[in-house]
């Protein structure tokens, strides 16, 4: 017996080590750009990468909040679309979901169906423009990146692998209670499906926070330009800059920051979704396993 738990005891100590070995290999990255971030970007050049930097500078950050009016409404677009998007992403799919997965309803193979066809089959960016700006009049609206992210397929059939765990019997007694199909979905399907909600909402909200291709595409007003995408423009500004000098253009780049600029739009972008993750944790990996068993 005490052999067997000097062995369990040891087991748990390797098992731990590879964990914090694993927890390091994701955190120290973090680190080091948090701290290039707050480099001198010549220092940054001549002496690499530190955890700790050696000259300490926000002249990264100073460049990237030199307006700081469109970069609170930058962040104010995208946490709306991030917000609304992300809730009214989950009830479609949630709900479509859920008549996939009814196995009495008789057209969820055909809904089934529709759903995995767009999973094969779009029609591209040219034909998705036209109909977004011709015909749903999206053009310089806030509804241009939400809409197109509605409804993810991967999403639904996600979320209808963790349906089709649901017991029946919980359904059928419902019905025969002479509760309705709205009461049985909202009041006792979803309180037992926390995980898959937390899941598609963690991967949906994400999906939001971080486009801008969206914001390219049907954005040309700057009060609806989303973060990512003001980034995206900062970092192309400072790349035509640096072309301009090789180019034969008289610029002055010590009063542009390069590497350093990258990591502090890093930061920046990223910042927030850093701190909304770990309260999903706990539902996380439960809705991702669940899900996928049953797909």
């Amino acid at each position: 017996m005490v052999q067997k738990k000097g062995v369990r005891r040891l087991s748990k100590i390797i098992i731990n080590l590879i964990f914090i070995l694993i927890a390091l290999c994701c955190v120290v990255p973090l680190l080091y750009i948090l701290a290039a971030s707050f480099t001198d970007e010549v220092t940054l050049a001549k002496e690499g990468y530190s955890l700790w930097p050696s000259e300490f500078s926000v002249e990264a950050y100073k460049y990237v909040f030199r307006n700081p009016a469109q970069i609170l409404t930058s962040y104010f677009v995208t946490i709306f679309v991030t917000v609304v998007g992300t809730v009214v992403s989950i009830l479609c799919t949630s709900t479509l979901a859920y008549a996939m997965a009814r196995r009495d309803y008789k057209l969820s193979r055909v809904l089934s169906f529709m759903v995995f066809f767009t999973l094969l089959f779009n029609g591209g960016m040219v034909a998705s423009y036209i109909v977004n700006t011709q015909y749903y009049h999206l053009k310089d609206t806030i509804f241009a990146m939400i809409l197109p992210y509605i409804i993810m397929p991967w999403h639904v059939f996600l979320m209808r692998g963790f349906f089709q765990d649901t017991p029946m019997a919980l359904i059928e007694a419902a019905k025969i209670d002479g509760a309705s199909e709205a009461y049985t979905f909202f009041r006792i399907v979803v309180p037992i499906s926390k995980p898959a909600f937390a899941t598609i909402g963690l991967f949906t909200a994400f999906t939001y926070w971080n486009d801008w291709w969206l914001s390219m595409l049907y954005i040309n007003e700057n009060s609806l330009t989303s973060l990512q995408y003001y980034l995206y423009r900062i970092m192309n500004n400072i790349e035509f800059l640096r072309s301009s000098m090789v180019a034969g253009i008289s610029v002055d780049l010590s009063q542009i920051p390069g590497e350093t600029a990258r990591m502090a739009l890093c930061v920046v972008a990223v910042g927030p979704m850093l701190v909304i993750f770990p309260f999903f944790q706990k539902y996380f990996v439960k809705g991702i396993t669940v899900g996928s068993v049953k797909g």
